[in-house]
């Protein structure tokens, strides 16, 4: 949750990011938290998405958003710390 926030932060207020960036970052924030709304990927959002990337771009990204979502609920599931060897 401490990395969802710091990357919310950061892609709203610093100049850090690109506006192609911020969208992909706004859908990877809708795609990851989705009970948090009644609409998890607001059209808004997914057409930002789409404005900057095609439809082969946001497959791809699609595909990262998942595979590191799956990642993060299982290793919550089996408690392993991100980096730490296997036991």
């Amino acid at each position: 949750m401490i990395i969802i926030l710091l990357v919310d932060y950061l892609a709203r207020d610093t100049a850090y990011f690109s506006a192609a960036e911020r969208a992909a970052l706004a859908l990877a924030e809708a795609v990851t938290r989705l009970s948090d709304r009644a609409d998890p990927v607001p059209d808004g959002i997914w057409g930002d998405a789409a404005r900057h990337y095609n439809e082969a771009a946001l497959a791809a990204l699609l595909i990262s958003i998942a595979q590191i979502n799956a990642w993060n609920r299982l290793n919550a599931a089996v408690k392993q710390v991100a980096g730490a060897a296997w036991s």
